[in-house]
């Protein structure tokens, strides 16, 4: 039997929230949180692989594989930082700079998550149409 991912809230108990914020200049810049935990859910913002430290490059400019895997390192330690585990994970949306990017992306995604069993979602941008920096070629949002 399935069991659901997540216990639904009662809709008139005002749910407690909690934050983690990073070094990343966006957070600053953009005025939101790295992640937000309100009630039993945690949502993660789109997380890129920027070197924490400034002047905070890309880190592997142009290689979704490398990429993704500083991404979802970060996404799940930001779902601990609130209190939550890499197992409670259960929905994953990549977006991806080229078609090309997505097998590499997708098999980070398995080595990660596969025991876990997660929702997920990848989206193909194209190069013209990407991310605010030319060197990301993935960005993943996590839900937990």
């Amino acid at each position: 039997m399935n069991q659901p991912c997540l216990p639904s809230p009662s809709p008139t108990t005002p749910q407690p929230q909690k934050l983690t914020t990073t070094s990343n200049p966006y957070e600053a810049q953009f005025q939101y949180h790295r992640a937000i935990r309100r009630g039993p859910f945690i949502f993660v913002s789109g997380t890129t692989s920027l070197d924490p430290n400034p002047p905070h490059s890309i880190l592997q400019p142009n290689d979704a594989t490398a990429q993704a895997k500083v991404a979802f390192r970060e996404g799940i330690a930001a779902v601990e930082a609130l209190g939550g585990k890499k197992e409670e994970v259960c929905r994953v949306r990549m977006f991806v700079a080229e078609k090309e990017d997505s097998a590499g992306v997708g098999e980070v995604l398995r080595q990660v998550f596969g025991s876990v069993g997660v929702a997920a979602t990848m989206i193909v941008l194209g190069r013209d149409g990407g991310f605010v920096d030319g060197g990301m070629r993935v960005e993943v949002s996590t839900l937990a």
